[in-house]
């Protein structure tokens, strides 16, 4: 895959994860984001499309790049997870 379908496809993904709720939103009154929700989660799912993107062009080996792709998703999905339901009781998840 060349290097521009690459970043096309890394960066359209965060549309089609945005997409989910909002399509969810016209057939359930369970999903209500609000219009903060959605730039919350477009500013993260950018940032860490973003920092993958940076991952891949400037690092050569396939294990150095597979580590910190790993260690990117696994910090998404936590930042993620004290939005949503405030795992650790922190100030961001609202608690």
């Amino acid at each position: 895959m060349t290097q521009q379908k690459r970043t096309i496809v890394l960066y359209t993904i965060p549309l089609v994860i945005l997409s989910i709720p909002l399509i969810a939103m016209q057939f359930t009154k369970e999903v209500n984001w609000t219009f903060s929700d959605f730039l919350v989660m477009e500013i993260l799912l950018f940032s860490t499309v973003f920092t993958i993107d940076f991952v891949l062009k400037k690092f050569e080996t396939l294990k150095s790049r597979w580590i910190l792709i790993v260690g990117i998703i696994l910090l998404l999905i936590l930042v993620w997870t004290e939005l949503a339901v405030g795992i650790f009781g922190s100030l961001i998840a609202g608690s």
